[in-house]
């Protein structure tokens, strides 16, 4: 079983930027697909980005240009840097590590964009 931590939310201003970090317990870190993924108030969860164990990235067209993500195998963490934040990427995130029918997601982080 893997862990998922999430840290680096907070509040932000619009057109600020914030790095999110997922640190990941265990040693299969490094075989998994990794996602961010975040849920608005009122809204159904969405997928944000993801990185295969490769380093194949796929990015929701509501972000693309604004957020990378990125991972560090030998540190079992996954990375989010985002950018020229909006009010609108106001949401819980969350990570996810996959593979097959293996799924895990950590707690979530809050992030708020505000002025």
């Amino acid at each position: 079983q893997v862990q998922l931590v999430e840290s680096g939310g907070g509040l932000v201003q619009p057109g600020g930027s914030l790095r999110l970090s997922c640190a990941a317990s265990g040693s299969i870190f490094r075989f998994l697909t990794m996602g961010w993924h975040r849920q608005a108030p009122g809204k159904q969860r969405e997928m944000v980005a993801t990185i295969t164990s490769a380093g194949s990235t796929n990015y929701a067209d509501s972000v693309k240009g604004r957020v990378t993500i990125s991972r560090d195998n030998a540190k079992n963490t996954v990375y989010l840097q985002m950018s020229s934040l909006k009010p609108e990427d106001t949401a819980v995130y969350y990570c996810n590590g996959e593979k097959g029918p293996y799924s895990s997601w950590g707690q979530g982080t809050q992030v708020t964009v505000s002025s």
